[in-house]
């Protein structure tokens, strides 16, 4: 089968890397205060008043109103109440273009009929779950294993975080050495082994609170997409007795926020090679994004085990999952070690491979691949940034659009650009405080993209679906200009 991916041009990571460097070392420019107090008082408090009463109640029984970090917004969280297409809906009647999309799972767009109708039989003839086998269990397993090369076998969890975690016990087993490398910036669940040196590279444990230091006793990271940086740390762990795997977002750490050059991960896998690890691929975001052969089948690498994410459940609940080589899977066979004479990784999951998300999984990735979503959503991505550029320049503002596939980067701080040098540990102190700082005004800009109508992520990252088109994608960028040109340097 031919295969088509999101990405059209692949990113200059050389330059864009060059302008969040000098983004990062600029003054800060933000919304202005004055239009950010309007839209506070206009927007956020004329009409999202039955969001406020709600989260207001919330605060008392949930720590921080919402269940979930994706979903805070500043001033205050909105409540959503319904998701259609390209658009979400708050409890006060107010439309929004989506581009969350469920953290970057959701490639058709929100509850594409072509799913749900499925999901709604299923609920008449089985319900949610029986902990039992069912025929999806298997159906989507072999739709991931003949799109996904790499993964000659497939064990269903609930999360990218758990697949993460699994990740790391087989290939302990499997390599019998204990250290684990990742890079910096990378996001790979907030498990204890891997909750090292998020967001921030060189930032260790200090973004890990409530995990002792001596977690992290096994775990390393290298510098995003410096291969000298990784065979350094490599050549240290092989005096130690060796390195277990090695973790990479092929696209860039933090959903490819930090770009590397195409031909990255190629040399990850060469260096796995040759010092014995394991080459980790974490596909949460990419995988069925990127194309169906996810980023790894872009980039032509062969990864021996793959993470997967909410995708694979078609936004449905408890959806997560690990796939590879059957070397390796072996590790997570089931029942009596499925007559298998290797050790079994402590895995587990009442609620994996659930049948009501299986059966949605299974028919959003057929839809996926028959629709064109990949690519639809991708040519929507590059008008995004394209029109994004465009505006940015004509307000002369130091911000960086850019995009990979359908996965569309609008940095207006340079927040994810720091990096902490242990060497110069007198300066590790203020690098945080800015971070802090950049984060706040990351939250104002998020504000202000909300109260004209378009959810982000985080009010930097962007995911585009197959739900947009170029009418939808003209009427964002005339939402998004009207935002930027009320943007001024912080003083």
């Amino acid at each position: 089968m031919e295969q088509k991916f999101s990405i059209s041009t692949y990113p200059d990571a050389g330059k864009i890397n060059q302008k969040l460097d000098r983004l990062m070392k600029m003054p800060l420019y933000s919304i202005k205060p004055g239009a950010l107090a309007a839209y506070e008082e206009d927007y956020f408090g004329k009409k999202c008043a039955g969001s406020k009463e709600l989260i207001d109640e919330a605060m008392e029984i949930i720590p921080g109103g919402v269940q979930h970090n994706l979903a805070f917004n500043h001033p205050f969280p909105l409540a959503f109440s319904k998701a259609e297409g390209a658009f979400l809906y708050d409890i006060d009647g107010n439309r929004y273009y989506d581009f969350l999309q469920a953290g970057g799972p959701v490639v058709l767009g929100s509850n594409p009929p072509a799913v749900r109708d499925q999901v709604l039989a299923l609920l008449d003839t089985c319900g949610p779950s029986t902990g039992l086998f069912h025929e999806y269990e298997y159906k989507l397993a072999k739709k991931i294993c003949d799109s996904v090369p790499s993964v000659e076998m497939f064990r269903m969890l609930n999360s990218g975080n758990e697949a993460a975690m699994a990740a790391t016990r087989i290939a302990r087993l499997a390599t019998k050495n204990k250290r684990i490398v990742k890079m910096g910036g990378a996001y790979h669940g907030w498990n204890d082994q891997l909750a090292y040196s998020i967001r921030i590279p060189g930032s260790r444990w200090t973004q890990a609170s409530g995990v002792p230091k001596k977690m992290f006793r096994y775990t390393d990271e290298f510098f995003p997409g410096d291969l000298s940086d990784l065979e350094r740390v490599l050549k240290d762990n092989a005096k130690k007795g060796g390195t277990a795997a090695v973790f990479i977002e092929a696209i860039g750490p933090e959903s490819g926020t930090r770009p590397v050059e195409y031909d990255f991960p190629k040399g990850v896998e060469f260096l796995c090679r040759k010092y014995g690890a394991l080459l980790v691929c974490d596909e949460v975001v990419t995988g069925f994004r990127i194309g169906m052969s996810g980023a790894q089948g872009y980039y032509r690498i062969s990864p021996d085990l793959t993470l997967f994410g909410k995708v694979i459940g078609g936004g449905y609940p408890g959806a997560g999952g690990i796939g590879g080589k059957k070397e390796y899977m072996k590790y997570l066979a089931s029942g009596l070690n499925g007559g298998s004479k290797n050790p079994k990784a402590l895995v587990g999951g009442t609620m994996a491979a659930a049948s009501v998300t299986c059966v949605a999984g299974y028919y959003t990735l057929c839809e996926i691949e028959t629709s064109g979503a990949i690519e639809k959503s991708g040519r929507m991505a590059d008008r995004l940034v394209a029109g994004l550029n465009a505006i940015i320049d004509r307000y002369g503002l130091p911000f960086v659009a850019f995009n990979q596939g359908s996965v569309c980067h609008l940095d207006t701080t340079g927040t994810m650009q720091y990096a902490i040098d242990w060497s110069k540990p007198w300066k590790i102190p203020g690098v945080l405080k800015q971070t802090s700082i950049r984060k706040k005004e990351m939250e104002h800009m998020g504000a202000a993209y909300m109260a004209e109508g378009i959810v982000t992520l985080a009010g930097s990252r962007l995911y585009t679906s197959a739900a947009y088109d170029e009418a939808m994608i003209d009427d964002v960028l005339r939402r998004f200009d009207k935002v930027l040109s009320n943007v001024e340097q912080i003083k």
